[in-house]
């Protein structure tokens, strides 16, 4: 009996293996042989499983797939879905795209990856790519993204590896670093605050825009009794006022103004540490991802200053106009011709003026237009009750 069922097991193994090798071979009897080959090949195509991830007669999905993105993709690797859902996501992966980075079939790079990693990753950061450095940080000049960077997620802001300072200075030991910061208080520190870490105009890296004090030397601003927001407001007096409203960012982390600036030197405009996006980001994630889940997103604007005042005002969620104004600059015909707005407009729920935000919510919300309910009637039912 025993000899029979290994008899029977041998034969259904075989079974299943010709089955496979010869789907397989159906396949690329249409399908040029060459797409699946190379120096790597993906486990299922090696072993002929091509029904592992595509439906050989009809599928919902494009390329006959079972399954789309990186649901098809975590099917199999599972521990990657709840690797890479930890701390922050590189955007492709928090999107399921796994195939903007990686080939399905085969690839001549490691991890499958579809081309070099440096390509892959300009691609998306094509203002790095079009960049034309004067000098360039070696890791950067070599491609090596990886090198300070994580692809799928990591525990620091920009996917970095490490905190910044421990990641500069694991290359760059504190005496050398020092060498060059004479009169530098200290072990060397807050490297991004000075250095770009891709490239620059001159030696040392050092960012485009240099913060005035900072290029007259270290005493301008340490060593002196006034510190945190209240020595950068002792010369930024106009901000000082904006900040003062009544609602600000005065309190904002530590409340001091480098929570946003770079102190020293910048790449952007207002010394700002990133780009608006990624800068607000980093402390407004939630506002982001809901905006991102929404069925109905608002649409990219240029930047958060848009709608808002980056050091405070006196309207809520510090917009840096009234409601109406804010959302008509774009949406011109609502601001001339609409449900009736404005101070003399009272909406009964709040005893507040009437304004485009009485009904929409700009940060993304289930319903068409931005509503915060349903326009068919939820929504119109909250003041208009008699209907």
């Amino acid at each position: 009996m025993k000899i029979r069922f290994a008899i029977l097991l041998a034969a259904g193994v075989l079974v299943l293996f010709c089955n496979s090798a010869l789907a397989a071979q159906g396949c690329i009897s249409c399908h040029p042989k060459k797409e699946f080959s190379g120096k790597i090949v993906h486990e299922p195509v090696a072993q002929g499983k091509c029904t592992q991830c595509h439906n050989p007669h009809v599928a919902k999905f494009k390329g006959l797939l079972q399954k789309q993105g990186g649901d098809l993709c975590y099917s199999c690797h599972g521990e990657a879905k709840k690797a890479f859902g930890q701390g922050v996501q590189h955007l492709p992966v928090r999107e399921g795209k796994c195939l903007a980075c990686h080939s399905p079939h085969a690839s001549a790079q490691k991890g499958l990856l579809s081309r070099p990693i440096a390509d892959s990753c300009f691609s998306c950061h094509e203002s790095l790519a079009k960049n034309e450095f004067a000098r360039k940080h070696k890791p950067f000049a070599e491609g090596n993204c990886v090198a300070c960077h994580q692809p799928h997620n990591a525990d620091n802001y920009q996917l970095l590896k490490e905190d910044s300072d421990k990641l500069c200075l694991g290359c760059h030991s504190q005496p050398d670093a020092l060498a060059g910061h004479k009169g530098f208080p200290g072990k060397a520190g807050k490297c991004l605050s000075c250095h770009n870490p891709h490239g620059g105009k001159g030696k040392g890296l050092i960012r485009a825009n240099s913060h005035a004090p900072f290029k007259k030397g270290c005493t301008s601003c340490h060593g002196k009794e006034a510190k945190g927001s209240e020595l950068c407001l002792s010369c930024h007096a106009g901000v000082r006022e904006q900040m003062l409203a009544p609602h600000t960012h005065m309190f904002a982390g530590d409340g001091t103004c480098v929570e946003c600036h770079s102190p020293h030197a910048s790449d952007i405009a207002g010394l700002l540490k990133a780009p608006y996006e990624q800068l607000c980001r980093s402390c407004h994630t939630d506002t982001f991802d809901r905006n991102r889940r929404s069925l109905h997103p608002h649409p990219k604007t240029e930047k958060c200053t848009d709608c808002h005042d980056a050091h405070g005002s006196d309207r809520l969620v510090m917009l840096n106009a009234d409601g109406n104004a804010v959302c008509s600059r774009c949406h011109k015909t609502q601001g001339e011709f609409s449900h009736p707005v404005g101070s003399d407009i009272v909406d009964h729920r709040t005893g507040q003026g009437m304004t485009c935000l009485s009904c929409h919510d700009p940060m993304g919300t289930e319903y068409r237009y931005n509503l915060k309910l349903s326009g068919k009637k939820a929504l119109c039912v909250q003041c208009h009750r008699s209907y």
